[in-house]
């Protein structure tokens, strides 16, 4: 088990106390221009995530799958509705607001990584900290400690272009949560690898999702790993649907 950090990796609920969502989007509304005409992808999407719990969105291409990602990542607004991390609406926020709890309220996990590559795993797992604002000793110890969780203690100060694909995207879902955040957002974490790894990786995440308590909300074409997870979602015309 890992280590406790300088910082809570994220909130306990206390006994007894109501289930509140971490994330919560409601009736959310958002259309892009095309020319003349709009293009309408999401019509009143509700969405609620709790803490600790693994949701799978699954859904064709062109449903909506980035837009709903983005907004629940606070990277667009919607037209109308809302979105709320921790109880707080963010959406009507200013850029810089939206910036601000994006860096220590929702971790972003790509398909290819995005891992810096002239700096080492310790280092790229240190840095997202150490912008927030924690020493760099601090930074340095919770990166060790998320390293050691994710099995790659051993590979601390080697670059991505010396890690395996598996090991970069382990790297990658570090960073993800070093700031403790209450939200993990991940597009395609192991579309990328081959089965074998996509598993082991996918499992690496599922560890520590238990262990930190984060709401994460996975998009994924793989049926099989969209099944161990806690819920499954898609699109269907604009609106988020639960699947069995």
């Amino acid at each position: 088990m890992m280590n406790k950090p300088t910082k809570p990796i994220a909130g306990v609920s206390l006994e007894g106390e109501e289930r509140v969502p971490v994330l919560s989007l409601q009736n959310v509304v958002r259309s892009y221009d095309e020319g003349k005409s709009k293009l309408e992808i999401l019509k009143g999407a509700d969405l609620n995530l709790y803490e600790g719990e693994m949701v799978a969105l699954v859904a064709p291409s062109g449903a909506g799958k980035s837009t709903l990602m983005h907004l629940a990542g606070l990277l667009e607004k919607p037209q109308s509705g809302e979105v709320l991390i921790g109880g707080r609406e963010c959406s009507k926020l200013n850029d810089d607001a939206r910036t601000a709890i994006r860096r220590t309220e929702v971790g972003f996990v790509y398909q290819f990584h995005q891992l810096l590559p002239e700096f080492t795993a310790l280092e790229n797992i240190a840095l997202p900290q150490m912008i927030c604002g924690l020493k760099r000793k601090d930074a340095e110890e919770r990166a060790r400690q998320l390293l050691s969780y994710m099995r790659l203690a051993e590979r601390e100060s080697h670059r991505p272009a010396e890690l395996s694909g598996g090991e970069q995207q382990r790297v990658a879902i570090a960073r993800a949560v070093a700031n403790a955040p209450r939200v993990l957002l991940a597009d395609e974490p192991t579309g990328n690898l081959d089965p074998n790894t996509s598993q082991y990786v996918f499992e690496a995440l599922t560890a520590l999702v238990r262990a930190s308590g984060v709401a994460a909300l996975l998009a994924t074409h793989n049926l099989e790993l969209a099944k161990q997870m806690d819920r499954r979602i898609t699109l269907r015309d604009g609106k988020v649907v639960e699947l069995p």
